[in-house]
């Protein structure tokens, strides 16, 4: 069993506390898992993944319903940051998943949920939905890439 797996076992089977009490057992795991993870390995950057690769990444859009309707990356599903966890099992274990939502702050604590599920293939696409879009959304790469002129 890997240590993430082991330690949120141990999380979920303590009891849980009362809203104002701490349950020292469950911060005491969740900090094991923080201090053991990277924090890079859990990010991505829209210039990090060629136009070509997008096709093989499975795509979360954890907005709301009506954002994701407006606008979204194509090809992405919409899985609600909130609703991360209840989804997992929409959520492939075999491949690059990236996550986003507007900015990557709400993204960011469904990978957070996912890995300490034992999800290590999950990244927030940091700068979010909007950075992507800034950053020239599949050709981020390509320009990325390239010299700027002068």
């Amino acid at each position: 069993m890997r240590l993430s797996s082991l330690m949120l076992a141990i999380a979920l089977s303590l009891p849980l506390a009362a809203p104002a009490a701490e349950n020292l057992a469950v911060v005491k795991a969740i900090e094991d898992y923080m201090d053991f993870n990277e924090y890079g390995s859990s990010l991505i950057w829209p210039e990090q993944i060629p136009a070509e690769h997008w096709k093989k990444v499975f795509v979360v859009d954890a907005r709301d319903a009506a954002q994701f309707a407006k606008e979204h990356i194509p090809g992405a599903v919409n899985i609600e940051w909130r609703q991360a966890i209840a989804r997992r099992g929409e959520i492939p274990k075999d491949r690059m998943v990236v996550i986003y939502c507007n900015s990557g702050s709400l993204s960011a604590q469904a990978v957070f949920a996912l890995r300490l599920l034992g999800y290590d293939n999950v990244k927030v696409l940091q700068d979010g939905f909007e950075g992507w879009k800034a950053k020239g959304g599949f050709d981020a790469h390509k320009r990325a890439s390239h010299q700027a002129g002068h």
